[in-house]
């Protein structure tokens, strides 16, 4: 379907009804939420589904074999294979529920080099344990989610953490990947699918082909692509994809961790305790198939039925015969209206004396980093809440873009299915006031 028809069947005011906290007044003033990348406002559908879930439903899952347990589980592992449709995944055993992308990273760093065997290999890489020069390539637009926790491995290992270089528009240095590829032993690429910083939509899928092709893993953080795109784990053929669920209008504390099946199946458990074994004796224990292997103790039980809602919500707006085709369908819908805002919003900014916007991929989501000169990006998040615009300010976690770019900060708008062109009117005037105050 064209731009011009996905955007005339694309009924925002309905959407907008469908969520009570964008009725808010912030100081008399109509609230304009333009902090999506930090989190995503819910739904009546979600928030429905939590109170339901409370009030005839609370029980532990997996465990008991009561009216409300069976309940529970029920709709429990009917989330997980809403997931699994969502990601396009092949088996709900490669869903790991978490809760949220850093737990997920987390995860894979601790137990994919954990294997006994130094000659231990699977797939497309080794599963062997990680020695002193082997090397971590890192993009340089990560979030410290994505960086933290391979320098943590790297010191515990004596492995190399490599940043792969940004260009001056904010895409990652294919050539300088390329490069680094073929420098020593690289056991791992880690990278995010969009960044939360700058907006840009990475090209997984031939970064995944060039790393598999030396005999690295990759793992891919998609908190940021989660609300915009149709994603597809086994057309990308990473590794591992992450999810951050809150901001795909879901509840806060739960998070979804993909992970090829085999994968999964060599790697020893993260954490231990109830619901991850099968047996347990002092003289050994035994552990549960997948995924429950990586998911010990109670799990986030509302939080998963509530993720399970956001994606049926998200469906519903769509079109097509099964789940799959009305997320695909919903899918073009939002990216279009998104970006048609965002690249108005950016244009009409451009047009204010002092703005300077960073990030200007040929391929980007719905971000906007900006600073204005002589104002700092708080100063500039706080002067728009005072007109009812909710900005995020500050280094996004992406404290080496700032440092690539040699600023401090930016001020951050971020757009998703339920803003408007009056919200981008707002921004844009907001900002030029505060150019004006500060000049």
């Amino acid at each position: 379907m064209s731009a011009a028809a996905l955007a005339s069947h694309y009924d925002v005011e309905r959407i907008r009804g469908d969520f009570p906290i964008l009725e808010t007044l912030v100081r008399g003033r109509r609230l304009v939420y333009l902090d999506n990348a930090a989190t995503s406002q819910k739904p009546v559908a979600v928030i429905k589904a939590l109170r339901e879930y409370w009030e005839t439903s609370n029980a532990n899952v997996h465990r008991g074999v009561h009216f409300l347990s069976m309940k529970a589980t029920t709709q429990f592992d009917k989330a997980r294979e809403t997931v699994r449709v969502f990601l396009n995944a092949s088996s709900t055993q490669e869903i790991i529920f978490t809760k949220g992308c850093s737990e997920g990273i987390n995860l894979v760093a601790a137990s994919l080099f954990s294997t006994a065997s130094p000659k231990s290999s699977h797939g497309n890489g080794s599963l062997s344990p990680l020695e002193p020069g082997d090397v971590l390539l890192v993009s340089n637009m990560e979030h410290h989610s994505n960086i933290v926790p391979w320098q943590l491995l790297a010191a515990r290992t004596g492995a190399i953490v490599k940043p792969i270089p940004i260009t001056d528009q904010g895409e990652i240095d294919q050539n300088a990947y390329d490069d680094l590829l073929g420098q020593g032993r690289v056991r791992l690429v880690a990278v995010n699918h969009v960044s939360n910083s700058l907006g840009t939509i990475n090209p997984i899928k031939l970064m995944s082909q060039k790393a598999h092709a030396i005999g690295a893993f990759v793992m891919v953080d998609g908190a940021q692509a989660g609300p915009h795109l149709s994603i597809d784990v086994q057309d990308l053929d990473a590794d591992f994809y992450t999810l951050s669920c809150h901001k795909i209008y879901a509840p806060t504390g739960i998070g979804v961790l993909y992970g090829k099946k085999t994968l999964l199946e060599a790697m020893p458990p993260y954490q231990g305790g109830g619901d991850m074994i099968r047996t347990v004796d002092f003289s050994g224990t035994t552990f549960a198939e997948l995924p429950f292997k990586f998911e010990a103790g109670t799990p986030n039980i509302s939080g998963v039925i509530g993720l399970g809602a956001a994606i049926e919500y998200l469906a519903s707006l769509g079109q097509g015969e099964s789940l799959r085709e009305k997320l695909v369908h919903s899918f073009a819908q939002f990216s279009d209206h998104e970006n048609r805002l965002a690249r108005q919003a950016e244009d009409q900014l451009r047009q204010v004396s002092g703005v300077r916007i960073y990030g200007q991929a040929k391929e980007k989501a719905s971000v906007i980093s900006f600073t204005i000169d002589g104002v700092h990006p708080h100063d500039i998040g706080t002067f728009l809440d005072a007109e009812g615009v909710a900005v995020r300010a500050g280094h996004h976690c992406c404290m080496p873009v700032m440092t690539r770019y040699g600023i401090p900060a930016t001020a951050r708008a971020s757009f998703a299915l339920y803003n408007t062109e009056a919200d981008v009117e707002a921004l844009v005037k907001a900002v030029s006031n505060v150019k004006e105050m500060f000049a």
